[in-house]
């Protein structure tokens, strides 16, 4: 059993888990220690210099994120020694980072900046040394060289993503990072080096410089979708504590920005389950399993590139957003009598890779895209405050009809697990003509990066890994070469946590608030009157009057994958001219 100690900050008798550095036992005791480079997903760097404390009897001045408790241990987090290192230590920092904090993920919340004003550093004092690097822009990634302060921390969530796109070479004051050129790494656009940058030097292309274009559309009918994981969300940007479910405000803030409809993406993840546990049933009668979701793009770009041996393994099944959107321009659009090309389809995701995804050639359906504009929460979040309309305190609405009232199999699609959850329920609906007694398999829920289980169905055991975060997805990946018949269904999601982690949701994130926003999902799921995707009226609805023959099913619900050659590298002239 872990032992707690007891020990001083700030003359304030404190306790904490034994082996807990100095940085997090205050945090968790509510008490302040500025820290820029610290992230409770990686490793301790220290390259900041802002945590720096005093500790009785040590020497000189410590890193409060490398300090590891000990019994009766005194510290002090502000004294006039502290407050003029930190001083110092912040004037440097903003000689690596050029200031354009009106096109910042952070420039509401910029803790840089906040430190500043409270050390009263003056942010001019030495000569910017980065206004020669360069503005690199990778698909829907943009990285600042001017803005970087050389912390390491993208470079490090990169590796951890079995990635390695991001690099760093020198050090100190001539370390630069630097995406790489090799043709074996590229890029997949999952957005983690985004949720990791404590400074906004990289950013999704886009935001915010494009966010109001859609609005200035005249002449287009604008319908707004949003993902399951955004409800759980954006209310963060408002103040709301994590995991605050704000389903019915979200949409009446949508209503408010302009949009013509609001439909509920949660409602095509229904559609997507249906179709991905017929993939998963015929996978296992003809034994060509493992079945690999495909509902992530950052994923499924990771596979085409790294494992194109794999491809013929991927559910065909296409994503949420790209079902609903197909959707959109043809079974609304004739319902409506409304001509496709009139009709733009924006979708508010918690992911970056997803902006990427509506670019994909083969996810055309009649020659038009599903989707025509993808907005981060973030971004989302942004225009709302622009327009002056506040998530928090708006009259809820509901989603709009035929698309507007998912189950909450469709719900759960936003954690990790959640997508194989929502397909065993339905396939083991199909397989047996009856529903499971117990719908929760709490096996495939959490954060624990690999997740396995076992289901009986009818004598047929059936093996499941989940994942989330590609790290984790490479070593299923290898397990596969060695034993291609490991598992039966593997989901992977990206992200830390799944959609809940994604790379374009609100900043910061950490594991607690990973969990919260999870399970405000689940809790949504256990409310529900209709848990199961197969008997959403919608769902029923849909299929008897349209999607009523392979051929439509095909093309609206279905696609292909190819292998995948490096992206191309450009370069801008600033962070604004995203392409």
């Amino acid at each position: 059993m872990q032992k707690n100690l007891k020990f001083l900050i700030d003359q304030k008798e404190i306790e904490a888990a034994e082996g807990k550095t100095v940085l997090q036992a205050a945090a968790e005791n509510g008490i302040k220690i500025p820290a820029l480079c610290y992230h409770p997903d990686l490793k301790i760097k220290s390259n900041c210099r802002l945590c720096l404390v005093e500790i009785k009897g040590e020497k000189g001045l410590v890193p409060a994120c490398r300090a590891i408790i000990k019994e009766g241990m005194e510290v002090k987090t502000r004294s006039e020694k502290i407050d003029r290192t930190r001083k110092v230590n912040l004037e440097l920092l903003f000689a690596q980072h050029i200031e354009e904090c009106d096109d910042c993920n952070l420039a509401k919340d910029c803790l840089l900046l906040g430190l500043a004003r409270e050390y009263k550093a003056n942010i001019q004092r030495f000569l910017d040394r980065k206004k020669n690097r360069k503005v690199y822009q990778f698909g829907p990634i943009v990285f600042d060289q001017t803005k970087c302060i050389d912390c390491r921390n993208c470079v490090e969530v990169c590796a951890e993503q079995s990635v390695g796109f991001l690099q760093s070479r020198g050090q100190g004051a001539g370390t630069e990072i630097f995406p790489s050129l090799c043709q074996e790494r590229d890029c997949v656009y999952c957005g983690q080096c985004i949720m990791h940058c404590p400074v906004g030097a990289i950013e999704a292309a886009g935001e915010f410089e494009n966010s109001e274009e859609f609005l200035k559309k005249d002449g287009k009918i604008k319908i707004f979708q949003f993902a399951p994981a955004i409800r759980a969300s954006i209310g963060e940007s408002f103040n709301l504590p994590a995991g605050s479910v704000v389903t019915g405000q979200l949409v009446a803030a949508i209503k408010a920005l302009g949009a013509d409809k609001v439909f509920d993406v949660s409602v095509a993840a229904d559609f997507t389950t249906m179709e991905e546990a017929q993939e998963l049933i015929e996978k296992i009668k003809s034994n060509t399993t493992p079945c690999l979701t495909s509902c992530c793009p950052a994923w499924v770009k990771y596979l085409e590139f790294n494992y194109p041996n794999l491809i013929d393994h991927l559910a065909t099944t296409r994503s949420p957003q790209i079902i609903m959107g197909g959707l959109v321009k043809t079974y609304w659009a004739q319902k409506e009598k409304i001509n496709p090309k009139d009709i733009m389809v924006i979708s508010v995701m918690p992911c970056t890779a997803k902006k990427y995804e509506i670019q994909r050639k083969e996810l055309e359906v009649n020659g038009l895209r599903p989707v025509d504009y993808v907005m981060t929460t973030r971004e989302l979040a942004y225009l709302l405050k622009k327009k002056k309309i506040n998530l928090a305190g708006i009259k809820p609405e509901a989603a709009d009809s035929p698309m507007g009232d998912p189950s909450g199999a469709g719900v759960i699609y936003g954690a990790s697990g959640g997508v194989v959850e929502s397909a065993l329920r339905t396939a083991y609906y199909k397989l047996t003509g009856k529903n499971l007694e117990k719908l929760e398999f709490e096996q495939v829920r959490g954060m624990d990066g690999i997740k396995k289980a076992e289901i009986d169905i009818e004598g047929k055991k059936i093996k499941i890994a989940v994942i989330n975060g590609l790290g984790n997805a490479k070593k299923i990946l290898e397990e596969l070469k060695r034993d291609p018949k490991a598992y039966d269904a593997i989901e992977v999601m990206a992200c830390p946590g799944g959609c809940i982690g994604g790379g374009g949701q609100p900043i910061p994130v950490s594991p607690k608030i990973r969990k919260q926003r999870a399970e405000a999902l689940y809790l949504i799921d256990q409310g529900k009157a209709n848990r199961l995707a197969h008997q959403n009226p919608d769902v029923i609805k849909v299929y008897e009057e349209f999607l009523n023959n392979d051929k439509i099913i095909h093309k609206v619900c279905h696609t292909s994958y190819n292998a995948k050659t490096k992206g191309e590298i450009k370069i801008l002239k600033n962070s604004k001219e995203t392409k």
